[in-house]
């Protein structure tokens, strides 16, 4: 049996970063504009500081201009409000990001809800979620799952009366990726199960699935025979599992048993190289467009 045709997520997102920069020389020559996104960062978490390092040092090459603001561990909700206003009034910066986790004595839904919707670039705001689920168009969709829709739409996957299966309930991939994937649209119009953990059946339901977008956060938990022959598996996940030769002692794994699946499916996304890369163009997509709609 041939193995699963690799969904290669770094060549698509070089692609939409190949817009995006096109998108960002237009804006500056044609309107004198150079896209501004503010990074904010509350603590030293290293996987925080690793993926703000990225997406500024990717913005740099497509000639978006990135600002990070980094407090302390200990700051207030009162005093990272009090900045989001400030960035919401400053007219320099089109997008502002604060990169989630946040410290425990900080309220993440009022702090995702206090940036100004316009400069909403992880689509988090109630109203570009609202909009999202209403059908309305949002101004910006949650980049992750956009970045999976992209996947789908641009390696070919037929998605109007597809039976789409989605792993996870959470609010920035599960919930959205149904959303954008049950709209009326030539690029969505699927039959969608959202499937979490206290469902039952998930090896029935993700048996009938073309396509299955797996976003658990739980390891290797897609398995061979859970898989239709010839569905399409897209691996959100990741994980940290033991792994004594690796020399940090852990490596990072996704939610789809990857060799055992990519024997069955049709088309599979590997981890890394699949979902990730796609999460960062969207980003930097969305900055575009918001600057665009400045």
């Amino acid at each position: 049996m041939s193995s699963a045709r690799l969904i290669d997520g770094k060549a698509i997102a070089a692609q939409i970063h190949s817009e995006t920069q096109a998108r960002v020389l237009a804006l500056k020559e044609k309107r004198g504009i150079v896209p501004g996104i503010t990074f904010v960062r509350v603590g030293e978490d290293p996987a925080s500081q690793a993926y703000v390092r990225m997406k500024g040092a990717k913005a740099a090459e497509l000639g978006i201009h990135s600002d990070t603001v980094v407090l302390k561990e200990s700051t207030s909700q009162e005093e990272l409000l009090a900045l989001i206003q400030k960035l919401n009034t400053d007219p320099k910066v089109h997008c502002i990001l604060v990169q989630a986790p946040l410290p425990k004595h900080i309220r993440e839904e009022e702090i995702f809800s206090a940036i100004d919707f316009h400069k909403d670039v992880d689509g988090f705001h109630p109203i570009n979620v609202g909009k999202l689920l209403l059908g309305q168009n949002p101004l910006f969709k949650p980049c992750t799952p956009a970045g999976v829709h992209e996947l789908l739409i641009r390696t070919g996957v037929p998605l109007s009366g597809a039976e789409v299966v989605v792993l996870g309930r959470g609010n920035i991939v599960g919930k959205p990726m149904a959303a954008i994937l049950l709209q009326k649209d030539k690029y969505a119009d699927a039959t969608v199960t959202l499937l979490h953990s206290r469902s039952k059946n998930i090896a029935d339901h993700c048996r009938r699935a073309d396509i299955i977008i797996a976003a658990m956060g739980q390891a290797h938990f897609v398995k061979a025979d859970m898989v239709k022959p010839g569905a399409v598996v897209i691996d959100v996940g990741v994980n940290r599992i033991d792994d004594p030769q690796s020399a940090k002692g852990y490596r990072l794994v996704g939610d789809v048993d990857f060799e055992a699946v990519r024997q069955v499916a049709g088309a599979i996304t590997p981890n890394p190289g699949g979902v990730g890369p796609m999460t960062i163009a969207m980003l930097l997509s969305n900055t575009a467009r918001a600057a665009e709609a400045f």
